[in-house]
């Protein structure tokens, strides 16, 4: 040991050596190591629980292989909590592949719960009903990732039985859970059918960007490096904010499967404005999409707001950022010398559409050789911008905002005209720096290890487009 290190010191060198060959040996994609004392743990605001699928403070066993792995189990929250259901659980959810999620809803329609559940047209046959012959490419995927999670003895071969306990809305379907979709109203579908909530007993709520597939929660299936999209649920006590989650509900309901046909998805629904409620002291502001482009209540234009009246910092982590509206914001607010750090979902991030290439600077003609109309990237690069490390499949679904360390925007609502004026969304503003912290908690782990700027991904996309298309051109 140096005479001119402490022993202190000395420890603390030799955990950050330590901790820096795990994460050579291992590589970015595998759990991380506790080293040393775990992180405080965070007060949160009264009647309002937040879970991470990706934490480093949290361990659990997953499904998939029965190995530990680092986070939340969202899965097994869901499933306590319509355990404990005893009156009415109302589901509206983009996408549901949860076998044992599906189950626990049958077992609550079996003692006499109310279970009623909405999903999205694309998503609403029971899988083990369709042929990959009859699917497009990605379709195809997905079957055979369900196939991989149904097949629990590892042979390669899925049995009728197999299938049949891995079909999520299947089992629904076999339990006698009444189930509809966004063509219940006579159309071919809303934009998307993209919520994410579950209402239990008039006085809880389940909300978050998780859909309720193994994806979303714990990895794909027969992908063994995967750990699930990174993505969060908050659980919250408020019989006023159910309320208003139930409203949204019987809207889409309407008389239930058949009948009427007097469901109202998209811009059938009416158009409602932000809706406010106190929970335990902590306000909330809840938007149900989506909304005309004239009118002045919609999604984008109060996520506008809110990065408007930012005094000192701005997180942001994405899925989808493609609102050019909220990219000026963002240069203005960049101008005003506010912090801004912003990790989008990297297969997102070099779209040509995407609004993070506006924010590094660049522009990125289309398959046709064209540019956005309206396209405006910064003069000067953003620094602050970039992506984080997932393993290979996985994606970055959060979409939330942290404004100034005391106010989370977040919900199943990307930054998107879609999400703004098509798809039936939710939207939730929540004013609370205890939650604030864990979201930005969030941010930070994400942050590690992030790639900032235009990353050799991007760069190699740039430069083939570039090639086959010079500068490109602009949208009539």
């Amino acid at each position: 040991m140096s005479h001119g290190m402490s022993t202190r010191s000395y420890r603390c060198l030799a955990r950050s050596v330590f901790v820096l060959l795990a994460t050579t040996l291992f590589g970015c994609s595998q759990p991380g190591v506790v080293v040393g004392s775990a992180p405080r743990p965070l007060p949160r605001p009264s009647a309002i629980e937040v879970r991470f699928n990706h934490r480093d403070d949290s361990r659990y066993r997953s499904p998939l292989g029965d190995r530990w792995r680092n986070g939340d189990d969202l899965e097994r929250h869901l499933i306590e909590q319509i355990d404990g259901a005893r009156h009415e659980l109302l589901v509206a959810v983009q996408e549901l592949t949860l076998a044992q999620v599906a189950s626990a809803l049958v077992r609550a329609h079996q003692r006499g719960v109310i279970v009623r559940v909405v999903l999205e047209n694309s998503y609403s046959a029971p899988w083990a009903d369709l042929h990959a012959s009859d699917l497009p490419p990605h379709a195809r995927q997905r079957l055979r990732r369900l196939e991989a999670l149904a097949d629990v003895d590892g042979d390669g071969v899925v049995t009728a039985r197999e299938r049949r306990a891995g079909d999520a809305v299947g089992l629904l379907h076999e339990g006698g859970v009444p189930v509809i979709d966004d063509t219940e109203d006579g159309s071919r579908g809303s934009g998307l059918m993209h919520h994410k909530f579950v209402v239990i007993d008039k006085r809880q709520v389940i909300t978050g960007s998780a859909n309720f597939t193994s994806s979303g929660v714990h990895g794909d299936g027969g992908a063994p490096r995967t750990r699930g999209n990174v993505n969060h649920l908050l659980s919250i006590q408020s019989t006023e904010l159910a309320h208003l989650f139930r409203e949204e509900f019987q809207i889409l309901w309407g008389d239930g499967p058949g009948g009427l046909q007097n469901s109202r998805f998209g811009r059938g629904k009416p158009s409602r404005p932000v809706q406010s409620v106190t929970v335990e002291g902590t306000r909330m502001d809840v938007l149900f999409a989506p909304h005309s482009k004239r009118s002045e209540d919609h999604g984008l234009q109060l996520i506008a707001q809110h990065l408007s009246t930012a005094e000192r910092s701005i997180d942001l982590a994405l899925f989808v950022f493609s609102a050019q509206a909220l990219t000026d914001v963002l240069a203005r607010r960049v101008q005003s010398g506010l912090a801004i750090r912003l990790l989008a979902d990297p297969g997102f991030a070099s779209r040509s559409f995407s609004e993070v290439l506006d924010l590094l600077g660049v522009a990125l003609p289309d398959r046709f050789c064209k540019l956005e109309q309206g396209n405006r990237p910064l003069a000067k690069a953003l620094k602050g911008v970039g992506t984080p490390r997932l393993a290979r499949g996985d994606k970055l679904h959060h979409k939330f905002a942290v404004i100034d360390k005391k106010t989370v925007i977040t919900g199943s609502f990307n930054w998107s005209p879609s999400a703004a004026h098509t798809n039936d969304e939710t939207l939730l503003v929540i004013h609370s720096p205890k939650l604030a912290a864990h979201f930005t908690r969030e941010m930070d782990r994400m942050w590690r290890g992030a790639e900032l700027g235009i990353t050799d991904r991007m760069r190699r996309k740039l430069e083939r487009q570039r090639s086959k298309c010079g500068s490109g051109e602009k949208r009539g």
